[in-house]
């Protein structure tokens, strides 16, 4: 009888403590939250508006408090309001405030929990949700002209502020490294050996994205990237409403107006590209060179700057290619939408973050300070020698008589 009371008793508590582990376990995996539901929600957000006077909220998501409430606007009412594990809705302030972090420091979502106190589960379904809805509302920002007249006007910018007339737009292209892909082989294996999705963007003189297209798979070069790509597609069927052919200022020949790149696209009437080679300096083809490079310069300085400010582009995205793409078309809409409102402009570009001339004399601008190819996941394009047509090689000889005689600038001699 008494070893039959002992049985009892043990499995009493052993069933006991066992139950009572459990509520412990189960207590501390929603610590977490249960301190966010006792503070009512997040207060790190309330924090920095409050603190904006001393630029903590700016610094935090790189943009004024006034934008961020406009795209709290904008993005509320396609964001889906769903329960969590938190038994309520998480606000649209808070979805969008992580979404912005993850962009700008490029934290894991594990870091992230803690500074937001929710689960990285819940985090990683609200930031592709956030990133769709503010790419639907920006859209408009990146537009590719679509009339001669809004053509010209790009034109006008570069021939202004850059020396280099009939100039739509510069271009290039970059490695966005990520993680290997599941079952895809070689498709996104670079000549860099990691893996990749190809950014293809063309910049106006204003530092504005007007074309961005990414996800193309790594192993194709910049020009195959190009060929590919919607605006090519419009340039060769000629549905780009580009202006008639016309003379560069002061000569007779009519030309294309073009777009600008760097060796890895193909040279062709409306795409034009420096000289391969090595020349002596003062000759007419570095001249040229130099000339075209220093118009260039402003996709380098957009592709900088969003590595600089949105540092998720500073290490590989460790996301398949499909949400990979998603983050970069957000930033790239984030970029325009930034640069073009007063308010964050001064935030998001300050003075000095630009690369600028003072009469020829080349000064690098701040974003260059924190970023080099060893801390960023953005590559360089392979490039790939291409044969040219003889009235594409007949339009740079064009440009290049234009630029050692009626265009020349007092400076050019110096530095090329």
């Amino acid at each position: 009888m008494s070893l039959q009371i002992a049985a009892a008793a043990y499995i009493y508590i052993h069933l006991a403590m066992k139950k009572k582990s459990k509520r412990r376990r189960r207590w501390w995996t929603t610590h977490l939250y249960t301190r966010r539901e006792e503070t009512g929600g997040n207060t790190l957000l309330q924090d920095l508006r409050i603190q904006e006077i001393n630029g903590q909220f700016q610094n935090f998501m790189r943009m004024t408090s006034t934008d961020f409430d406009f795209l709290i606007n904008l993005i509320g009412p396609k964001i889906v309001k769903s329960e969590t594990i938190l038994r309520e809705p998480i606000s649209v302030q808070e979805r969008l405030a992580v979404t912005l972090r993850f962009l700008v420091t490029g934290e894991s979502f594990t870091s992230l929990q803690y500074l937001f106190r929710m689960s990285k589960q819940v985090i990683s379904n609200i930031v592709p949700e956030v990133c769709e809805a503010i790419i639907d509302v920006l859209k408009d920002n990146i537009q590719v002209p679509n009339t001669p007249e809004k053509w010209l006007g790009i034109a006008n910018d570069f021939e202004t502020k850059w020396n280099f007339p009939h100039t739509l737009g510069s271009m290039d292209g970059k490695h966005v490294v990520i993680q290997a892909p599941i079952n895809t082989g070689s498709e996104y294996f670079n000549y860099k050996s990691s893996f990749s999705i190809v950014l293809f963007a063309v910049v106006d003189a204003n530092y504005n994205f007007i074309f961005v297209d990414a996800g193309c798979q790594g192993r194709i070069s910049d020009g195959g990237v190009f060929q590919d790509c919607q605006l090519n597609k419009k340039l060769k069927s000629n549905s780009l409403g580009l202006p008639l052919l016309a003379p560069l200022p002061g000569r007779r020949k009519e030309i294309p107006f073009f777009f600008i790149g760097d060796g890895a696209f193909p040279l062709t009437d409306n795409i034009m590209k420096p000289f391969s080679g090595l020349f002596s300096k003062g000759t007419p083809e570095r001249i040229y060179n130099y000339r075209l490079s220093r118009a260039r310069r402003v996709v380098e300085n957009v592709f900088g700057i969003i590595s600089s400010v949105f540092r998720v582009l500073r290490k590989p995205l460790l996301l398949n290619p499909e949400k990979s793409e998603l983050i970069i078309m957000t930033i790239a809409h984030l970029h325009n939408f930034l640069r073009r409102n007063n308010t964050s402009a001064a935030v998001y570009t300050p003075n000095g973050i630009f690369d600028s001339e003072v009469n020829g004399n080349f000064i690098e601008g701040t974003w260059r300070e924190t970023n080099n190819e060893e801390i960023s996941s953005l590559r360089p394009i392979k490039r790939v020698p291409r044969k040219s047509t003889t009235n594409a090689m007949q339009i740079r000889e064009e440009i290049m008589q234009y630029c050692i005689n009626e265009g020349n600038v007092i400076w050019q001699e110096k530095y090329a």
